[in-house]
């Protein structure tokens, strides 16, 4: 069976779209999923911005991950919640997308992406233009088959304390995974999603032990993706401690190929009330 709107999808109905201006979706989390990471329900939110914009210029242009300026992590999803994604778009034309959104599990919001950009890309150079039109108007009609999606895999990353308040690594782009035969099938590409994730679990240590805490991760901030990553491609990881200040801090974390910086965010924390 094709990994196509399978391996990497995350809606599958949409309840209504005002094509290039708001779109409301909705994504089931299927029941036998271990986890659904809180970057796979900012994904949904993605997506869902995706599916009005790739409509609003006859699929002929799709847009790539590009800058996010803030991302609310405001509650949690987990497997069996049924997620509802509203999204505003304020641009949508065959250059860039622009639009905010929330994803909502019953009357909660669990997340929110504010002000994001993504580039326009030629739909034909990374998939197939007809599948996709039909995949839309699928989800308009009647709604994708729930639990297609049967979880990430996970990507290793190594891990060294620079200094105090300071670590670096690296991680490998896994040369074949379920993923990219949905991201994209023509061009598979790393999901800019999947590195927030990755982020996220790579400066664990940094807030484990920053002092003043313990703290909990709240959402990032400042999020940019420069460039794709392709199968197989080595990055450098490095995070360090951005600010501390009273209930509030700040973990600034980037990727790079050689000394080129592809990616950075600043991962955000409260303190804990326990």
């Amino acid at each position: 069976m094709s990994d196509h709107f399978r391996a990497f999808s995350f809606v599958d109905r949409i309840l209504s779209d005002k094509q290039g201006k708001a779109i409301v979706g909705q994504y089931q989390i299927p029941d036998l999923i271990r986890k659904f990471p809180m970057s796979l329900v900012a994904e949904s939110i993605g997506q869902c911005a995706a599916m009005s914009s790739m409509a609003a210029v006859n699929f002929k242009h799709r847009p790539v991950a590009g800058i996010a300026s803030v991302v609310e992590f405001c509650g949690c999803a987990r497997p069996g919640d049924i997620l509802k994604l509203e999204v505003s778009l304020t641009r949508a034309d065959e250059e860039a997308v622009a639009y905010s959104g929330v994803a909502w599990v019953g009357d909660k919001p669990v997340a929110k992406l504010s002000n994001c950009l993504g580039p326009m890309v030629l739909m034909e150079d990374f998939d197939n233009p007809v599948a996709v039109r039909k995949r839309y108007q699928l989800l308009v009609d009647s709604g994708a088959e729930p639990d297609a999606f049967g979880g990430v895999e996970s990507v290793d990353f190594e891990s060294v304390e620079k200094s105090d308040g300071e670590r670096e690594g690296q991680f490998t782009v896994p040369h074949e995974a379920a993923f990219f035969g949905d991201h994209f099938p023509r061009r598979p590409v790393f999901p800019g999603t999947l590195l927030m994730d990755l982020k996220l679990k790579f400066v664990a240590d940094l807030i484990v032990d920053l002092e003043g805490g313990p703290w909990t991760v709240v959402g990032m901030q400042d999020v940019k993706l420069r460039s794709f990553m392709p199968p197989g491609e080595l990055l450098e990881l490095s995070g360090k401690v951005d600010k501390i200040d009273g209930e509030q801090a700040s973990i600034l974390v980037q990727s790079r190929k050689g000394k080129r910086r592809n990616s950075s965010a600043r991962v955000m924390l409260e303190k804990k009330i326990l």
